[in-house]
């Protein structure tokens, strides 16, 4: 009968403290599709936040974007276009070549971030006492975000 072998004994090595605190740099992969996708449903639902409130003796009255007329609609179709653009990606259904995906994503921010500064700037006359809500700067960020969103997808094309 044959004796097993002893397991060797395994030695322990502490990491430095430098190497085990340093960033992941793998997360950064794929950051412009995750955040199309969200800043597309922040945009879209932005709308349906209050862009316009009024403080005042009477009642608080707030307005949401969809409220304020064509512009705050056309904001909101063009959230869900980002979110549909991310959407036929998942799916595998390609653009052309000459048409990238990211300057899409860019166009589309731009113009939302165009309509929604026109609503910033010029508040409707039918809403003239109120002022700006928080639905209004989160849809200017949510635009922004798209347009970097682009951004970062056009640097993981290259």
């Amino acid at each position: 009968m044959q004796t097993p072998e002893p397991f060797p004994q395994e030695t322990y090595e502490p990491e430095s403290g430098l190497n085990r605190l340093a960033p992941d740099a793998a997360w950064m992969w794929g950051a412009g599709e995750r955040l199309t996708w969200l800043a597309g449903l922040v945009l879209s639902l932005s709308t349906l936040m209050g862009w316009y409130v009024s403080v005042g003796d009477e009642p608080t009255i707030a307005v949401i974007g969809w409220h304020t007329g064509p512009l705050a609609k056309i904001v909101l179709l063009l959230g869900l276009a980002v979110i549909a653009l991310h959407l036929l990606d998942q799916v595998g259904i390609e653009l052309p070549a000459t048409v990238p995906e990211s300057l899409i994503v860019i166009v589309l921010g731009s113009l939302a971030t165009i309509l929604v500064l026109i609503r910033l700037i010029s508040i409707p006359e039918d809403f003239q006492p109120a002022g700006r809500g928080i639905g209004i700067w989160i849809s200017l960020l949510a635009a922004l975000a798209v347009i970097v969103a682009g951004l970062l997808r056009a640097s993981e094309e290259l």
